[in-house]
């Protein structure tokens, strides 16, 4: 079945790409969580549509993009959460707080989609975190989550 990105999906595409997948992979997850949309003859209005937003919310070139690389891998990123005896949150740390850590701690604009964490965020410690800002250029960071 041909479906078209609306959202980055890991190992799949970015959004607006059209890609050819298995129907139940597209049936059963990415059409429920709004990931990705049917393609159809008018799709490639809807392509293109998706295609300008990215771009707008791009960083403008990879060197830019290489700038708040060096920038964030070189930041200590914090995030303070409710915390259990145990050192176990109370939830989990999600990419729009991370989001929020790296602003504070002078770091660039980060769309918080772009944040991946590949495991939840659910005691106190640190933690690996990959940022993708541009397509060919990306972070990792180790974001430190203390108790409040």
């Amino acid at each position: 079945m041909k479906v078209i990105l609306t959202q980055p999906v890991s190992g799949l595409g970015s959004a607006g790409d059209v890609v050819d997948v298995k129907d139940g992979y597209a049936r059963n997850f990415l059409l429920p969580r709004k990931v990705a949309t049917p393609w159809t003859k008018g799709g490639q209005k809807q392509v293109e549509a998706i295609n300008r937003g990215r771009e707008k919310r791009a960083m403008q070139n990879a060197e830019d993009a290489a700038a708040a690389k060096s920038r964030l891998e070189g930041a200590t990123i914090t995030v303070a959460a409710r915390a259990g005896s145990g050192g176990r949150l109370f939830g989990a740390v999600t990419p729009a707080e991370i989001v929020e850590a790296i602003v504070a701690a002078g770091g660039p604009e980060v769309d918080k989609r772009r944040v991946e964490v590949p495991t939840p965020i659910r005691s106190v410690g640190e933690h690996a975190v990959h940022v993708r800002l541009h397509e060919d250029v990306s972070a990792d960071l180790t974001v430190t989550v203390t108790g409040a």
